[in-house]
């Protein structure tokens, strides 16, 4: 973007203390900030808004252009402040020299310029090729020998020790293992067919040289030409499932075909493919099965003391413990074992198109990560094995998180539907700084997208080409000070009640009676009603909503999901969260700048899925104004406080209720440790 003071100057990015990043021009030091932004800078929103919202009222002409939009901005007057330059289009604002600190009273520090001159680039590819993946073969093998090694080894423990009959122990195994892999496609078929309103596709449906190209890339891996299916949701997804390579279904959403171009939506089908061809579905599945079976065996020991039949004893308890740690140990061997073959299947994709850019840009089009409706653990442990596997194989993870954006895409009219490289790589900070970013993807099938755009890229200099997207800016800070404090709030009720009953454990082994003692039960229910109270306020700031960008939030690198920013946008619902899903409660929304995924919550599930089956559907194509709090876990979202379309609004009772809770629970400890002093007192 060029300075509109300065005609030779291009504005160079600076990350702020605040850690957000601006952009500043290097001569003139002034700084332009996006729809929305100064807000992130702002301590108190509400006040600059309103003044904000006075001066517009009163615009004159100007001869600066707009560095986003190149078009002539206009002069507003700030009440008390400098005199700033303000574009219509964008709802940018300029200001020059010394006139932010005017404005806010606040200087944003500068940590760091984030310019490629001033950067550490990160490694790359030399003349010797691309940077090796782990052998797919040799891993496969080693996962699946040592998984199953360990189920065998726990088996014989619950056999020998616990009293498991051995025969039914294998016996149930194998007949779960062999039903889980015949008649999982086509459960799949059904359940598609039925809850996401597919539509299976003949070869002469799809567009031409999305044919020829499958038809083209199927020869050569000598397999059958895959089934297709459509889901028709402007929500952007891709994932495959099946039993071989020759019975592949590979099932693409509408949003896939109006959000790429040709060449991109090939290379998402080849990542597909890629699946296929390695057998990934398969093997996710024999591996997927190895945590279930434990998990069974857990539930079993359990079962056996609660049904009169513990034989075993402590041994039957050490067992039952024992399965139930390796039931988590080997979800995420299984999970690392995924995103192995991620990588595998980007590979395929730019060497099957002959561009790995074309899934970097697709990647970065579709999603920075698509959330599935799963919200807790145990529903993830009733999906169902196949369920998971299918999750693997998608474009993006499904359970990872809450959330999706096409973070970076513009829906500019100028733009033509082009990347914004600038935003881009303010979206991939997240990834590469927040420590939360990490804890993500260990939980997550898939790697992170910025280091997916990082094997791209390595992959096309390997092949002479120009990579999509190299991240070259320096971390600036650690940002383990707000990962840390992120943490403390979010453990601090449990936290305060393990305090509580620790000291009560002590009190009790060492026969201590410390002085009014009769007040630390009622006292201990007033601290964790307190504590959740604190996290409550911390997690749902709510004093002002200002209006914002999608592109203004994303340069925002201090945001978690614990750490939110209170926010407005306005935009078009372009889809359903999980795309075609009947009971979606969640929403895809698209404003100038962007597309974000919009997280619907209400106390009770029942509620949710009414709402995803009765009235979600009607929101489809309209225009809202959403209140809400911008999180990332691991990519961007919204959760909603408030919707509203043509004046109908639809409320999160969530935030509500939860203050509630915490008020009360803390007034009931009050309440109880009143009453205790004066029955005391009359005593």
């Amino acid at each position: 973007m060029k300075c509109p003071v300065c005609p030779d100057a291009t504005l160079h990015r600076a990350l702020t203390t605040q850690g957000v990043a601006i952009d500043q021009c290097p001569a003139c030091r002034g700084v332009w900030l996006d729809l929305g932004e100064i807000f992130l800078f702002a301590t108190k929103a509400r006040s600059i808004a309103a003044k904000l919202e006075r001066s517009l009222a009163d615009q004159s002409p100007s001869d600066r252009l707009s560095p986003a939009a190149g078009e002539p901005m206009t002069g507003i007057a700030y009440p008390g402040g400098p005199a700033i330059n303000y574009c219509p289009k964008s709802g940018g604002l300029w200001l020059d020299a010394g006139e932010l600190k005017a404005l806010l009273g606040v200087e944003p520090g500068l940590r760091l310029t984030l310019d490629a001159a001033a950067a550490t680039p990160i490694p790359r590819a030399g003349a010797a090729g691309m940077m090796p993946l782990p052998n797919l073969a040799l891993r496969s093998t080693a996962t699946l020998a040592g998984l199953y090694g360990l189920l065998g080894l726990a088996v014989i423990a619950a056999v020998g020790f616990a009293g498991v009959d051995l025969a039914g122990a294998v016996i149930g195994s194998l007949v779960v293992i062999v039903l889980q892999f015949l008649i999982g496609p086509f459960m799949m078929d059904l359940s598609l067919h039925w809850l996401y309103k597919l539509r299976w596709l003949e070869p002469h449906e799809l567009p031409d040289h999305l044919a020829a190209f499958v038809a083209r890339i199927s020869e050569q891996q000598g397999i059958k030409h895959p089934r297709f299916a459509m889901i028709d949701d402007g929500a952007p997804q891709a994932f495959t499932y099946g039993h071989t390579p020759n019975n592949a279904r590979i099932v693409l959403s509408r949003g896939i075909f109006e959000l790429l171009e040709p060449a991109e939506a090939e290379a998402v089908v080849a990542h597909e493919i890629g699946h296929a061809v390695h057998w990934d579905m398969f093997l996710m599945t024999v591996a997927q099965l190895v945590p279930l079976i434990f998990y069974y065996l857990y539930r079993t020991l359990i079962r056996m003391r609660s049904s009169g039949k513990d034989k075993g004893g402590g041994a039957r308890i050490a067992v039952a413990i024992g399965a139930y740690v390796l039931y988590t140990v080997s979800q995420y061997v299984v999970l690392w074992f995924s995103r192995t073959r991620e990588y595998h299947a980007d590979r395929f994709a730019g060497t099957a198109t002959g561009d790995p850019s074309l899934l970097a840009s697709a990647l970065v089009k579709i999603a920075y990560g698509l959330a599935g409706q799963d919200k807790t653990d145990k529903q993830e442990s009733d999906r169902g094995t196949n369920l998971g596997a299918i999750s693997a194989m998608g474009i993006f993870d499904a359970g990872a998180a809450q959330g999706l954006a096409v973070s970076s895409y513009s829906a500019t009219p100028a733009s033509g539907g082009a990347v914004d490289k600038r935003r881009l790589k303010g979206a991939m900070r997240w990834d590469l700084w927040n420590p939360w970013a990490k804890w993500y993807e260990f939980n997550s099938t898939h790697p992170l997208i910025a280091n997916r755009l990082h094997y791209l890229a390595d992959q096309a200099e390997a092949m002479g080409l120009e990579p999509y997207m190299r991240f070259d800016e320096a971390q600036p800070e650690s940002y383990w000070d707000e990962f840390f404090a992120d943490i403390a709030i979010h453990l601090m009720p449990p936290a305060a009640f393990a305090a509580v009953i620790a000291l009560a454990a002590v009190r009790y082994l060492l026969d201590f009676t410390p002085p009014r003692s009769e007040y630390l039960l009622p006292l201990s229910v007033a601290l964790l009603g307190g504590a959740m109270l604190l996290r409550f306020e911390f997690a749902y700031r709510s004093d002002f909503f200002a209006e914002m960008s999608i592109a203004a939030l994303l340069k925002k690198v201090k945001v978690s999901a614990v750490r939110p920013v209170p926010c407005r946008l306005e935009g078009i619902i372009i889809g359903r969260g999980v795309p075609g899903y009947i009971f979606s409660d969640d929403f895809v929304l698209r404003d100038e700048s962007g597309i974000i995924f919009l997280d619907y919550r209400q106390p009770l599930a029942i509620w949710e899925w009414l709402f995803g089956l009765l009235k979600a559907g009607g929101f489809q194509g309209a225009s809202v104004t959403v209140e809400g709090w911008y999180r990332r876990a691991p990519v961007p979202y919204m959760e909603i406080r408030s919707m509203t379309r043509d004046g109908d609004t639809t409320k999160s009772w969530v935030p509500t209720m939860n203050r509630l809770s915490a008020v009360a629970i803390a007034t009931a400890g009050v309440a109880w440790a009143a009453a205790t002093y004066l029955g005391l007192a009359a005593y």
